[in-house]
């Protein structure tokens, strides 16, 4: 009979996968960032969200926190580095007041979880308090990265468009929240359920605003290519009266 440990081994080892899905589902979103040159109305907030959470969950897996959490250090900490990738990308294609607020957060982020290493690895001289302060900052910032899509969620009830919120980011979410959910079920921990528990109410909640306005979404895209394809056709024919009328001027000209 295979045991709890080693069904939660494997639930975590899917968990990394599916958070690896989840740290790279925003690909295309930079890549249309960099094609463009511009953010566009895209926000930083999720990335330095993920990006504080992660640093968090590595604090948390240190061998001098929460021992044996070698799963959690390594998808973080792969995390970490792909957030900053984005928020680097997100610093140059951004600008003025955007880009400096960006910058302040980041700074404010790192600083942050500096601090609170310092102050729990020598005020707190048990791996039990370690876990504790750590990981209710955990459960916060964690519940704040499932959180941060509800800006984006703001403005798709607002606009009725789901053009800034990607489908793939949504349900890559989903899968994520259900496989750690589960892992952290198995052998309870209470720290890694609550983020997770509530990422998946959240994900949810996403999907069903996608499919209400899908339609709506490519019926505004639709109007817009076709504003667009009017603009050249405008410009000829405006172009066509002058060179009439300046063809009128010269054959005046010739008369005279």
């Amino acid at each position: 009979m295979v045991s709890a440990d080693t069904i939660r081994t494997v639930i975590g080892i899917i968990g990394n996968g599916t958070s690896l899905v989840l740290f790279l589902s925003p690909v295309p979103t930079f890549y249309r960032i960099w094609k463009k040159k511009t953010v566009e109305q895209y926000s930083a907030v999720p990335y330095l969200a993920t990006l504080l959470n992660c640093m968090m969950w590595v604090l948390y897996g240190l061998p001098a926190v929460h021992p044996h959490s070698m799963l959690v250090i390594t998808i973080n900490g792969t995390g970490m580095a792909i957030e900053l990738t984005y928020i680097a990308l997100f610093l140059a294609y951004s600008a003025g007041a955007a880009r400096r607020r960006v910058l302040l957060i980041l700074v404010a982020e790192v600083a942050f979880v500096a601090a609170v290493a310092a102050l729990v690895l020598s005020l707190a001289h048990t791996h039990t308090a370690r876990s504790m302060v750590v990981g209710i900052l955990c459960v916060a910032f964690g519940t704040g990265m499932y959180a941060a899509p509800l800006s984006v969620m703001k403005m798709v009830i607002q606009t009725k468009s789901v053009e800034y919120m990607p489908l793939f980011l949504s349900l890559a979410s989903l899968v994520n929240g259900v496989f750690w959910t589960a892992y952290a079920l198995i052998k309870f921990d209470l720290y890694i359920t609550i983020p997770n528990g509530l990422g998946v109410l959240f994900a949810v909640g996403q999907v069903i605003l996608y499919a209400v306005y899908y339609k709506s979404t490519q019926q505004i895209l639709e109007a817009r290519k076709r504003k667009a394809d009017q603009i050249p056709m405008t410009e000829v024919v405006v172009d066509g009266k002058n060179g009439n009328a300046t063809a009128g001027s010269a054959a005046g000209n010739g008369r005279y």
